[in-house]
């Protein structure tokens, strides 16, 4: 009996016991955070492209060859089967997608020249394989502000964008136009089937914002200040994530991720970096995928809701960040035959603006034994290629000399890549060709800016590439002007003095050693000896030819350095406007696109009736010739040196001089 009142007793406390564990342990499972896991986390994936520029056919289209092993990469039919196969598996995993693009998408090859026909390829295929995010680049300006809501509108906005967000937290539309009509957006919310909210926004850098030169009414608001204000309202709204969608680049996103608290994830574009691996910037996830579709930017990302925590998991699935968009992936059908309906429309087109000279996108034009790369700060093939097309179609279409063509080096989009399939070999296609020159617009509101053509005088000339050798150092190599009929020396250093106190660049006007004119008649072959020294002085006027929007460009470094203003004049000398300047032929805006595939198409003909790229484009011409002059300190040096000798004779000659009065009144 004994024994069992014992027992009692100790159950009694046993019980307790069990009682005050038990409410420990609810104590440390409700207030003690869990530690991260699988169990814990929430998964979701962002499939990301950005800077599609058009490009919905592989690059380069010549080695393309469907069903085999090619080097040609992306496509947007290939693009399409790689997403949605990623799709079904992490559905198979229960795990949400989300496709995005950070902006670019429109501008850059001849699908392009659809907006400006009432067609939105780009955007209404990308509405089809279901974007969900799309942000606005500068390239979506190309055409202006007018056009841009015209082209949303034929992709089926406003309503569209119930479906694929269009996003700018800081483009500032005024009342009344279009574009404040078509449902862009500054924030956007989803809400994923794992009850993930995520909070995005769209933002354009203050680069990509300088280059969109043809907006007209829109304006853009200081990108860090509309990123602060987005953040805040998405918090308040109370999403778990905030992902900016970024057309900045990524060293301005990065400076954005250290500068606003509480963003996320930045997904990227406009200065195409292709990330293997994502950088982390003030516990900022940014990614970013390269160009023209040539990857797939796969994210895959796990979220803890009991610590806020976010990390990217890639290496735990051993899913790489980069897919690449190659022969390995079979185009999807369905896409094919969206893609069909839109190449026989721009064939139409091609057709109708070059009255049947061409007629597909995908016909060979030219073949080259070499490839013709561009680059900026220097000489290149491919920016002789295009300043002679520029000089002599000019020259033709005007019936008059032109001296002088000129052509930035950035945007010329890429260089001549000839084909390397057997039966291909150095083939090169319109659609390849047009990609590289075919920007842009004329008043005229048909594809390519137009050529212009106006006079100046050697002095101006000297000047037009001064400021060519100021913007490279400035700013960089795309602004370097590549030249046809002129042969000059330069030294990159000495074309800008940086002010150590401001830390800024100015314009020295020192940049240009020595200046020629060519004055044989076609090509500017290397080996001529046809060039005459140009003076500096003098009023004689050069005729000079570029495109309108370099045109365009170059007086607005007047209006911020006076010193280096230009403005076009006629032969007589008079002043004129710049769209009094656009040459003409029959009656239509000459585009730069046209002068550069025919030009591709006048080439010398081969044994086989071919047009042949010409051997003075293998290599440089010597037209822009690296030197280096005096160091500019050497002149305020020798100045000084001067003066101080100066004050050294006047001393010595004052003495001499007293002594000889003193010497006389003796």
């Amino acid at each position: 009996m004994r024994l069992i009142r014992l027992l009692n007793k100790k159950s009694v406390a046993v019980r307790l016991l069990c009682i005050t564990f038990a409410a420990l342990l609810i104590f440390i499972h409700t207030i003690v955070p869990k530690r991260a896991g699988a169990q814990q986390e929430l998964y979701f994936t962002i499939l990301h492209t950005n800077d599609e520029h058009s490009n919905l056919l592989p690059d380069p289209l010549v080695d393309y060859l469907p069903g085999q092993p090619h080097p040609a990469r992306g496509g947007f039919t290939r693009l399409a089967a790689a997403v949605k196969g990623i799709r079904a598996q992490k559905e198979a995993a229960g795990e949400p997608v989300l496709l995005i693009s950070g902006g670019d998408f429109l501008g850059g090859s001849p699908y392009a020249w659809l907006a400006l026909d009432g067609c939105a390829a780009e955007l209404s295929l990308m509405i089809d394989l279901g974007y969900d995010v799309v942000a606005i680049g500068n390239h979506e300006f190309d055409f202006g502000d007018d056009i841009l809501a015209e082209y949303l509108a034929a992709a089926g906005y406003p309503a569209a964008a119930e479906q694929t967000a269009m996003l700018s937290a800081n483009l500032i539309t005024p009342p009344g136009h279009p574009l404040g009509e078509m449902g862009i957006r500054k924030t956007h919310i989803i809400e994923l089937e794992n009850g993930l909210t995520l909070g995005f926004f769209g933002i354009i850098g203050e680069d990509a914002i300088l280059m969109t030169q043809f907006v007209e009414s829109v304006a853009f608001g200081d990108p860090h200040a509309a990123a602060a204000e987005a953040v805040a309202e998405l918090r308040a709204a109370g999403v778990d994530l905030v992902v900016a969608v970024s057309h900045m680049g990524i060293d301005e996103e990065r400076v954005l991720a250290g500068a606003v608290e509480g963003i996320d994830i930045i997904v990227g574009g406009h200065s195409h970096t292709l990330l293997h691996e994502p950088v982390i910037e003030n516990g900022t996830i940014l990614v970013q995928s390269g160009d023209l579709l040539k990857h797939l930017g796969v994210a895959e990302f796990a979220y803890n809701p009991a610590t806020g925590k976010l990390r990217v998991r890639n290496a735990d699935t051993g899913q790489p960040h980069l897919l690449p968009i190659d022969s390995s992936i079979a185009p999807d059908q369905e896409f094919e035959e969206k893609l069909a309906l839109y190449t026989t429309r721009l064939n139409d087109l091609i057709s109708r603006m070059t009255q049947g000279q061409f007629s597909d996108v995908t016909e060979t034009v030219l073949y080259t034994d070499f490839e013709l790369p561009i680059y900026g700060g220097r000489e290149a093939p491919m920016g002789n290629f295009v300043t002679d097309a520029i000089r002599l179609a000019a020259e033709e279409a005007l019936g008059e000399k032109v001296h002088f063509a000129f052509q930035a080096s950035g945007p010329i989009r890429g260089g001549i890549i000839p084909g390397t399939l057997p039966g291909n070999e150095g083939a090169v296609s319109f659609y390849d060709l047009a990609k590289l020159v075919g920007l842009g617009a004329g008043p005229d509101k048909m594809p390519g800016f137009p050529i212009v053509s106006a006079y100046f005088t050697a002095a101006e000339v000297k000047k037009i590439m001064e400021i060519s050798i100021f913007l490279t150092q400035y700013m960089d190599g795309d602004y370097f002007l590549q030249s046809s009929g002129l042969r000059a020396a330069y030294d990159l250093d000495r074309g800008a003095l940086r002010i150590p106190l401001l830390d800024e660049l100015i314009p020295t006007t020192r940049g240009v050693l020595s200046l020629e004119l060519f004055t044989g008649e076609g090509l500017q072959d290397e080996n001529t000896e046809e060039y005459v020294n140009l003076y500096r002085a003098g009023e004689e006027l050069y005729h000079v030819a570029t495109d309108y929007a370099v045109a365009a460009a170059i007086p607005l470094v007047g209006e911020q350095v006076p010193y280096l203003m230009l403005k076009p004049k006629d032969k007589d000398g008079n002043f004129v406007d710049l769209n009094e300047r656009i040459v003409m032929r029959g009656g239509r805006e000459l585009k730069l696109w046209q002068a550069v595939m025919e030009h591709a198409a006048r080439q010398p003909l081969d044994e086989t009736g071919r047009p042949r790229m010409a051997e003075l484009y293998r290599g440089s011409t010597g037209r822009l010739i690296e030197a280096k002059g005096l160091p500019l300190w050497v002149w305020p040096a020798a100045a000084a040196v001067l003066m101080a000798g100066l004050v050294v004779w006047l001393v010595e000659y004052r003495r001499k001089k007293r002594e000889a009065i003193a010497d006389n009144q003796e």
